[in-house]
């Protein structure tokens, strides 16, 4: 009989106890045990069973479960003669920063305190022991979600000395989305503030702790060790293209199609692989997520569970304020197409505005992308690099993208499918009317801060062409900055089917020194097209010259104008 599915159950014993859906993973446990790694850093995207396998790791090892190794039985871990050993045999600090995703720095600070607090309220029992002398009974209740700085710091390491002494064992620390806080700080601009906050912390736990046996951290991203590491040189850090653990996150194909002959699902594993496959770790590749498997297993229907299961916020904030060339490489990927960058795998924060490399490195880290190919590069002096050849994950991730750039314009998307319907229709003059409304919502929706979008109207016509590709990507093959004739074209438009036009579009920010009004630089777009002969590459596809129509678009701030040659 097919076991229950429990959609977003993460405590381990919860779905042994009642036979929940579960695809054994306790090998991990085995593993990172053996590799005697003091404290391990594990990258692996958002909803990948990293809060559920550090439940099973507390489970395992935690004093609290104690003689609970039938929780553990028919598993491959309980194989081990050995590891059954240590079953219930540590005290575990566990806690989890999932939930801090706060505004502003003080908002942040105070929920963290309070998860300390709370987790010193889990051990309240070491008032009844010997453990706690005045002092420490003093240290204890200032724990609270408005103590100060030196006792959050010192929270972590002092409740492992008490447990410690407690139960006569060093302790093992379990740390569950340690850089969620840091992703929204960035985000809401109080990055600096908080990672020196977290440093602190994190130093004292990990760095100076004499009564620390073992640690795990999990986060989606592996934050640079110059921002939060500095101080930590025990650190085994895991990420996307590391061989460790490279199956023990995600279901492998195999389980993948184990468990669809288990729902009676055989015929739709081609489905299935369409959508969801496509996450590589390390040498591992065709590994799919959890959180769509299994509501697929659920519900029986293809649809974009994991990409819908977060706002992708920062994804899109990334993108949409990004520059030319960035989002060039996106419309790549975005039509099945792989780019090729140099990176660190580390991500920089503070270098994400200025960085292209530490965008893609943000996307690969959060399972948006794939790496098709990793090569070591030397240069001519000897010093090497790495070159990432990245796609586009799978479908789910495709469709995700997909309706972010359709989002970008919601805001206008009267005025933005009407557009679309006059350049189909070839009605000049609505595509003027319309165009200038999409501007004006939508236009300082491109700004990066650093560089208004007034100034710098590329961030807002390329996200423009995003927008477009999307849309007519039924209709239309789209390509920008590609060579043609004598130059390279910003826009074309192939026609998937005979019968309809064929178009080139050209960009251009009026240019005030040479150019009095907008229809002059207009007039400079069209030229240029025609000097470059842009369409020689339509017409070599067989589109008749008559057949093709031509656009030159003109920006000042806000103001577009569109004329046709």
């Amino acid at each position: 009989m097919k076991r229950v599915v429990g959609i977003g159950n993460q405590d381990f014993e919860v779905i042994r106890r009642e036979n929940y859906f579960y695809i054994d993973k306790t090998r991990f446990i085995k593993m990172w045990w053996e590799s005697g790694d003091t404290v391990t850093l594990i990258a692996r995207p958002r909803l990948f069973g990293k809060t559920l396998t550090m439940s099973m790791a507390e489970t395992f090892f935690s004093a609290r479960f104690a003689n609970r190794g039938d929780l553990f039985e028919g598993l491959e871990i309980w194989n081990s003669e050995k590891m059954r050993h240590f079953q219930g045999d540590f005290p575990v600090i566990s806690l989890s920063f999932a939930n801090i995703k706060e505004p502003d720095y003080e908002t942040a600070r105070r929920k963290i305190c309070q998860t300390l607090s709370n987790l010193y309220a889990q051990h309240s029992f070491l008032f009844d022991g010997a453990v706690l002398d005045e002092r420490g009974e003093r240290f204890f209740r200032s724990v609270s979600v408005d103590m100060d700085d030196t006792a959050a710091t010192m929270a972590i390491h002092q409740l492992s000395m008490y447990l410690s002494q407690y139960y006569g064992k060093r302790v093992i620390i379990l740390l569950d989305e340690y850089d969620t806080p840091m992703q929204e700080a960035y985000v809401n601009g109080y990055w600096e503030r908080l990672v020196s906050f977290v440093r602190s912390i994190l130093n004292a736990a990990f760095k100076t702790n004499p009564f620390l046996e073992r640690a795990i951290m999990t986060g989606t991203t592996r934050v640079s060790k110059e921002s939060v590491f500095s101080d930590l040189n025990n650190l085994e850090v895991i990420t996307t293209t590391s061989e460790k653990y490279a199956d023990c996150f995600g279901f492998t194909e195999q389980e993948v199609f184990d468990a669809l002959d288990e729902y009676n699902m055989s015929d739709r594993r081609e489905e299935v692989k369409k959508w969801y496959d496509g996450f590589t770790f390390g040498g591992q590749r065709d590994i799919y997520n959890p959180w769509s498997i299994l509501n697929y297993l659920d519900k029986g229907r293809a649809e974009p569970y994991w990409a819908k299961s977060s706002s992708n916020r920062l994804v899109g904030k990334l993108i949409r304020e990004g520059s030319k060339g960035l989002k060039d490489s996106f419309q790549c990927l975005l039509q099945g197409e792989t780019i090729i960058a140099e990176m660190d795998e580390q991500i920089v924060y503070d270098q994400l505005d200025e960085d292209e490399q530490a965008v893609w490195s943000l996307l690969l880290a959060g399972g948006y992308l794939q790496v098709k190919q990793l090569k070591i590069v030397m240069s001519a002096t000897d010093e090497w690099k790495k070159e990432y050849e990245l796609a586009l994950t799978n479908f789910e991730i495709k469709v995700m993208f997909r309706h972010l750039v359709r989002k970008w314009f919601a805001g206008a998307a009267s005025g933005y499918n009407d557009f679309i319907k006059a350049l189909l229709m070839g009605d000049v003059r609505a595509m003027n009317v319309y165009m200038n409304r999409v501007a004006l919502a939508t236009f300082s929706y491109f700004d990066t801060g650093k560089n208004p979008s007034g100034e710098e109207p590329e961030r807002f016509y390329h996200g423009f062409v995003l927008g477009l590709m999307v849309e007519l990507a039924d209709q239309y093959i789209l390509t920008s900055n590609r060579e043609s004739g004598f130059g390279r074209y910003d826009v074309m438009l192939e026609p998937r089917m005979p019968g309809n036009d064929g178009m080139i579009l050209e960009f251009k920010v009026q240019d005030t020194n040479s150019e009095k009004e907008l229809a002059d630089t207009v007039q400079e777009a069209l030229n240029q097209i025609e000097k470059k002969q842009y369409e020689r590459m339509l017409i070599e596809k067989g589109i008749p010259e008559d057949e093709i129509r031509r656009y030159g678009f003109a920006f000042r701030g806000k103001t577009v104008l569109i004329g046709e040659g």
